[in-house]
């Protein structure tokens, strides 16, 4: 599965949300917060747009939608990791200073 961003156009389109709409939502807890990609330049990852639609098809409450929201925000420290892997193993300064 490639692991597409979308970019804040993107979103928009995708959810229907105003961007003013949509970073309320992201200030109450219930839209992931987007991701850096650099200093200016700031991306969603397409499965967390994705799972919040999708929940948003199940009608879930907001308090769902938060623990959703939650969840999302705590896989992203071990995204792409492989199992037995840990986060301080994977930076390259730190193998780099050893």
């Amino acid at each position: 599965m490639p692991n597409r961003v979308l970019r804040l156009p993107t979103v928009l389109e995708r959810t229907g949300y105003s961007r003013s709409r949509l970073y309320a939502r992201i200030s109450d807890g219930l839209f992931p917060r987007p991701i850096l990609l650099g200093p200016r330049v700031a991306a969603w990852p397409e499965h967390e747009v994705d799972a919040v639609i999708a929940a948003h098809i199940r009608e879930v409450t907001d308090a769902e939608l938060a623990r959703l929201v939650a969840e999302i925000h705590a896989q992203r420290a071990t995204f792409g990791l492989s199992a037995g892997t840990s986060a301080s193993a994977t930076r390259p300064e730190q193998s780099a200073a050893a």
